[in-house]
């Protein structure tokens, strides 16, 4: 952890009040202006092609990734992707590619899936081929990089006996949209119509009920990896109120998951909040930068970044992540679309858990689905979108619909 303070160092400002991190979180993650932005994460399990339940090791990665390899696989100089994403890798050898932010879904789509194409070829001369869920259906979890941050986060879950710990690290691959905040006087609806229309999309776009080699009995498992860790880590921010004034709260409210160390031993002291550390709880006072690093290990549903950063979805097979993004994007492409959504949604607002378990089948999770799916397909123009990528999302979105309304039939 950082200690120094200096005008010339923000980052390195001992904070001492709980007002002070407060204003400073509501600062950094809501900055409002008019929306113009998007971007996505794509996220996907790795494995041996001929063996998909083998563990690969980071050297195959590595060697496979080639110049394109994160600084986590020892490469000082990763090099983007030639549409502009850059790649990173999780703990249980997950890989992503993070997109530049995009004018447009248009540009974001011919971006990304060119990237998305050139990742899965540079793989596959390797032996490797990507995942189509968001949950590893072959393997068990187990963490193949070894990292301060990522031994501390597994020390935090192993000493709580919580294996949804392990299984979010090692196993789990979201699909996670990026969208502007929207202006100051429209901020709070966004925000609010982000997360109601959260369940509805959640059972809509599931694809992760089988995890190594077992049936869980969750649409989506993924989600219930999620679910299953300390609520007040990944557990929306609640309703109510002023959003930057809940989400403090929320930060301030969360547990230490790791507190960085020189010696590279990164293990945070157990039931130790972030507010606490403001109060004495540990040696050295907490810094800005401290409490930027402690926001990078909260997980909810829907998390500010300075934007709204979706994090609710699933994985999705092949070019399929195109599908919930444009959905997203035509509900919220204009205010009276974003009302409309919202209140479409409201009767399964909240419902997380019963549409992670149950998907498509709570019927007032799927009744908001079908409902707020129309809108937005009815709508697909307004993405910018060329006609056969609309035609794709359609398809999609209506081949869910159809096999959840004839698995209850």
């Amino acid at each position: 952890m950082t200690t120094k303070s200096s005008d010339e160092d923000p980052a390195g400002r001992i904070l001492r009040r709980l007002s002070d991190a407060a204003e400073h979180v509501s600062g950094i993650c809501f900055k409002t202006g008019p929306p113009s932005r998007v971007g996505v994460e794509l996220e996907w399990t790795t494995h041996r092609a001929a063996l998909p339940a083998a563990h690969l090791r980071p050297s195959e990665l590595r060697q496979a990734l080639g110049p394109h390899a994160p600084a986590v696989l020892g490469n000082r100089d990763p090099a983007p992707l030639p549409g502009g994403g850059t790649v990173t890798l999780e703990p249980g050898g997950q890989v992503e590619i993070s997109s530049a932010p995009a004018g447009s879904p248009a540009a974001l789509h011919a971006a990304m899936a060119a990237d998305q194409a050139y990742l899965a070829d540079l793989l596959a001369r390797s032996g490797i081929s990507l995942g189509d869920s968001g949950l590893d259906p072959h393997r068990p979890p187990v963490r193949i990089l070894d990292t301060p941050r990522y031994a501390a986060m597994q020390h935090a879950f192993d000493r709580a006996g919580n294996p949804s710990g392990h299984t979010m690290m090692c196993s789990t691959a979201g699909l996670q949209v990026c969208l502007d905040a929207g202006t100051e006087s429209r901020a709070a609806a966004r925000w609010d119509a982000v997360h109601a229309v959260g369940p509805p999309l959640l059972a809509l776009f599931a694809t992760s009920r089988a995890h190594a080699g077992r049936d869980t009995g969750w649409a989506s498992g993924r989600m219930r990896a999620w679910h299953g860790i300390d609520r007040r880590r990944s557990g929306p921010v609640p309703a109510g109120g002023d959003p930057p004034e809940r989400w403090a709260r929320y930060v301030l409210d969360a547990p230490l998951l790791c507190v960085r160390r020189g010696d590279g031993r990164w293990d945070a002291p157990e039931g130790v909040t972030f507010a606490d550390w403001i109060g004495g709880a540990l040696p050295e006072p907490p810094t800005v930068d401290d409490l930027e690093y402690h926001i990078s290990t909260l997980f909810p549903p829907v998390r500010p970044r300075g934007y709204l950063e979706v994090r609710y979805l699933d994985a999705q097979p092949g070019g399929e992540w195109i599908a919930p993004v444009a959905v997203l994007c035509a509900l919220l492409a204009d205010d009276a679309l974003t009302d409309s959504a919202r209140d479409l949604a409201a009767p399964a607002a909240g419902r997380w858990w019963d549409a992670a378990r149950d998907g498509l089948a709570d019927p007032v999770v799927a009744a908001c689905a079908a409902d707020i799916a129309d809108l937005a397909c009815r709508h697909l123009d307004r993405t910018g979108l060329p006609r056969p990528v609309r035609d794709l999302v359609a398809g999609v979105v209506g081949r869910r619909l159809d096999h959840a309304g004839a698995a209850a039939a």
